[in-house]
């Protein structure tokens, strides 16, 4: 069996913390790992990391292989998709890779899952994985349905008709209901809320995109080479619409094991550990008369008076709040956000880089102020600017830079001056991280203004 994890999504429904630079499976959410780096270990009392195959972009490269690094799966493959193609091009390319670039027969199973759910516990789910994996060698597209016990109006639902195996025959797929027909969906009780996680043989999936979707089939049945070459003619559709919608071979087991796949504000609040008012309280907080409310801080005191199913999350550039209940708008908070350019829609403060990661602390006209934290071993590219000059003020660690043609050593609470158009490299050689204030000064001060000559990144 071969695991795919689809980590290649930019999901902004868990904004402010989730944005385009820093999207949900990567968020840690109150645990010591992320939530991509909990789905891989889920699959690895079942296979070893070199069966698992992490579906993503370019852009995510580094923080997914970062991720199997912290969770002791560096064996794991990193499939890039050229450009977002949804998830059927997504599978159909990790497919053709399983095929010719592992080696795996026709007839081996693929488990598909996304990278951004909480699932428990983890013997109990592995039982439902070798479940699916057993109807899939049966020439079968086996889904995972959840028992609904409410009327979720944010899930697609399975309709289940006879029983098969350890599942039911698929009787059809529906839409996100309106909140009349979830209900009736949950009295009728043959409805499944759909997971998103499928199994298949990679034949029996490649056969199904043959006659449901020719335009994705006859693209994916080159060899891999050529499919990563012409992934950007493919349309864009989900596996849902390709395949599942339409196929007569689909199945679904019910799974037993606890399923959220943190999709909102509200499903946070569900999963994390209420206090005796019912409310559920991270970071810095402090609540007066306050019941089933979400209070999530990050940098600054939140303090809620008299809050009612209410949801306060707060970053250090933006602050969400939001009725329980209507969380799912959050994506209409971003989307009209991309409509005014505003930054916030897509970065943080904090951005994340291959080294380490770098803070705006404050900008104005002519300047901008950062805080750089680089990890032990690692190094920035040897670098120019036209338009800024840069000093380095050491605050913490110890810095070897390069300036010109020289290199120098920069310890605690000594600086450095880096003049404009001036080749420089600043690297960390010591064994904590190192820390630094970087003042810039110049016409032009956007990360777009930098001349790489050397980058052991590969970003040259």
């Amino acid at each position: 069996m071969k695991i795919i994890i689809l980590a290649g999504g930019g999901g902004t429904r868990l904004f402010p913390l989730s944005r385009t630079c820093l999207p949900k499976q990567f968020l840690k959410l109150g645990e010591e790992q992320s939530l991509l780096a909990q789905t891989v270990k889920r699959f690895m009392p079942l296979v070893k990391p070199s069966d698992m195959v992490v579906v993503t972009n370019q852009a995510y490269y580094h923080h997914v292989q970062a991720e199997l690094a912290a969770c002791g799966a560096s064996g794991a493959h990193i499939l890039l998709e050229p450009v977002a193609r949804n998830t059927a091009p997504a599978i159909a390319l990790a497919a053709r890779f399983c095929l010719d670039e592992l080696g795996a027969p026709s007839d081996e199973v693929l488990f598909i899952t996304p990278s951004d759910h909480i699932i428990h516990p983890v013997d109990q789910f592995i039982r439902n994985v070798r479940q699916a994996a057993e109807l899939a060698k049966q020439d079968k597209i086996v889904t995972f349905g959840i028992k609904p016990d409410k009327p979720e109006t944010g899930y697609g639902y399975i309709q289940a008709g006879q029983p098969f195996g350890a599942g039911y025959q698929v009787a059809c797929f529906r839409e996100k209901p309106d909140k009349d027909t979830a209900e009736a969906y949950l009295a009728a009780g043959n409805y499944y809320w759909n997971s998103g996680m499928f199994a298949f043989t990679v034949g029996c999936m490649l056969e199904e995109l043959r006659v449901h979707q020719p335009e994705i089939y006859q693209i994916a049945s080159a060899v891999f080479p050529e499919v990563i070459n012409n992934f950007a003619a493919m349309p864009s559709i989900s596996i849902d619409y390709a395949v599942a919608e339409k196929s007569t071979r689909v199945v679904t087991v019910p799974m037993t094991a606890y399923w959220n796949d943190i999709g909102s504000w509200d499903a946070i609040y569900d999963v994390l550990e209420k206090d005796s008012s019912g409310n559920a309280i991270k970071g810095d907080c402090l609540p007066v008369d306050c019941v089933n409310t979400l209070m999530l801080g990050r940098n600054r005191l939140i303090a809620g008076i008299g809050l009612e199913d209410v949801l306060v999350v707060e970053t250090d550039d933006v602050i969400v709040v939001a009725k329980r209940g209507e969380s799912q708008k959050v994506k209409d908070v971003v989307n009209e956000l991309k409509s005014r350019g505003r930054r916030e829609a897509d970065e943080h403060t904090t951005m994340y880089r291959p080294w380490g990661s770098y803070t705006v602390l404050g900008q104005g006209p002519g300047y901008k102020m950062k805080k750089i934290m680089v990890t032990p071993g690692h190094r920035l590219s040897l670098q120019m600017h036209y338009h800024r000059s840069e000093h380095w003020i050491v605050i913490s660690g110890t810095a070897k830079v390069t300036v010109g043609d020289k290199e120098i050593m920069v310890h605690e609470n000594e600086s450095v001056f880096v003049p404009q158009s001036t080749k420089h490299r600043l690297e960390n050689p010591g064994k904590i991280p190192l820390e630094i204030i970087e003042v810039q000064n110049g016409s032009y001060l956007e990360e777009d203004d930098i001349v790489r000559f050397e980058d052991v990144y590969g970003r040259v």
